[in-house]
């Protein structure tokens, strides 16, 4: 077996035998890889290496690694969630309704308007998750029903409309400086943190771990099951909640069609470049974070060269089949 990463959590517990050069190199390809593209572009992009760039790259990378982290925790079980994209779209779409029209003072509105969003997201997620347990549906076939009608909410919710709100009492989840850095990744580093602490130091943790590892024996060793599937989904849809605030924060609008599209993508690409394996029981958050600065880093890289979005989607799915054949190697 490879070596594992200091907070990768598998549901086996063993010491593994030093690696070989060669799985080594298959162990670290997406840090190798991120350290790539950085040296690519400190070489051929201009200004590349300035605190501006930097910033824009964090700050970009900040929803998609917010998102990524339920989306970890959610396939460390065994599932996936397609549909954080348009949870995302439904939490934006709720803000503005909420903050515009709701006529309360502003020191309960605003509240208001980042709160009950986060927690209508986190039902989308419990209904994601009531799905795949109680009624045994598929994750992917579950998951899908809000991918497919979520963003059909979202516009139901905005009347298929633009809204404009740059409102600077609302902005602060897009705008504000924390320490020198945006909010959003004081966000993303906080939120970061406190689930590698919850994967390594809590029984929820652990819980998710055997889960994903397998759920039959952990049902059997007295593991809650049903409510541990249920609470990741539930985990997943809150984060993904708050990523759709801090999106229209950021644009100072909400619009139904674009809040969170592709979202899923990027975030399952940053779950598997990042190692933790698709089919459950292995969790690694640190290559979570590793993967969504290589997500982001390739999406600025693209668009500086010139090419096309349509292309960018290509290279991405090409970068998940890439990263599932590299564990699949680790597994052998």
């Amino acid at each position: 077996m490879p070596h594992l990463p200091e907070d990768t959590m598998t549901a086996v517990d063993a010491r593994p035998p030093a690696p070989r050069p060669a799985l080594l190199l298959t162990q670290y390809s997406a840090l190798l890889a991120l350290l790539a593209l950085i040296a690519l572009n400190a070489l051929t992009t201009p200004n590349f290496l300035t605190l501006t760039a930097l910033n824009i790259n964090m700050t970009q990378t900040a929803t998609i690694l917010i998102v990524a982290v339920g989306m970890t925790y959610v396939i460390a079980t065994g599932g996936i969630d397609l549909s954080v994209g348009s949870i995302m779209a439904i939490s934006g779409a709720l803000a503005p309704l909420l903050f515009l029209q709701s006529g309360l003072p502003a020191g309960i509105g605003i509240p208001l308007a980042v709160i009950l969003p986060v927690l209508a997201a986190g039902l989308c997620g419990a209904f994601n998750g009531l799905l795949v347990t109680r009624f045994r549906i598929q994750p992917i076939i579950a998951t899908l029903v809000l991918f497919i009608a979520g963003r059909g909410i979202a516009q139901v919710i905005s009347g298929g409309q633009l809204i404009n709100f740059p409102d600077a009492r609302f902005k602060f989840l897009g705008s504000s400086v924390v320490f020198g850095l945006n909010i959003q990744v004081v966000l993303m580093l906080v939120i970061v943190a406190a689930a590698i602490w919850a994967l390594r130091a809590t029984l929820f943790g652990r819980y998710v771990i055997a889960v994903g590892g397998n759920p039959e024996a952990a049902r059997l060793a007295g593991v809650p099951v049903t409510r541990t599937k249920v609470l990741v989904y539930t985990l997943s849809g809150m984060l993904a909640g708050l990523a759709g605030l801090i999106t229209i924060a950021v644009n100072n609008s909400s619009d139904a069609n674009l809040v969170g599209q592709n979202m899923e993508l990027d975030a399952i690409a940053a779950v598997a470049v990042g190692g933790t394996a698709l089919s459950g029981g292995k969790v690694s958050l640190v290559g979570t974070l590793i993967g969504a600065l290589f997500i982001q880093l390739l999406r600025y890289t693209l668009l500086v060269k010139g090419v096309p979005d349509a292309a960018a989607l290509i290279v991405k799915a090409a970068i998940i089949v890439g990263a599932v054949a590299l564990q699949a190697r680790r597994r052998s």
